[in-house]
């Protein structure tokens, strides 16, 4: 399962929720045929992706208006518990709760980190 939680810009405080079991790709955006439909001018229509990859969730920016984690503007990201996501430079801010994943060999790691920074340049 995956919870996203649309979050209050003033105190951080959850406005609103969504869960989702048994999906393995989840769309937001401003189109009402995303699983999130978030209505605000910086948002696009199809802003971002939240897809189940092997090694786990990952972010996925189609937006032209950007998506940022940790105040970086990203393409892709992966996606761990309490996982902060902008939409735009000043839009709405969603936080990810997912379930812990099982524990990972040290190479593992490696591939993942080389992959996301291959992405990143």
């Amino acid at each position: 399962m995956i919870t996203l939680s649309l979050l209050n810009p003033l105190n951080q405080a959850s406005m609103q929720q969504w869960s989702f079991e048994s999906s393995s790709v989840i769309r937001i955006g401003r189109s009402s045929d995303n699983d999130v439909v978030l209505y605000s001018a910086v948002v696009s229509r199809h802003h971002v992706e939240i897809c189940q990859a092997e090694t786990g969730w990952e972010v996925r920016s189609l937006g032209t208006n950007g998506t940022y984690v940790d105040n970086k503007r990203i393409s892709q990201a992966p996606v761990t518990d309490g996982t902060i996501v902008r939409l735009a430079r000043s839009g709405p801010t969603i936080k990810i709760s997912v379930p812990p994943q099982p524990s990972r060999s040290v190479s593992q790691i490696q591939a993942l980190l080389a992959k996301y920074q291959r992405t990143a340049d």
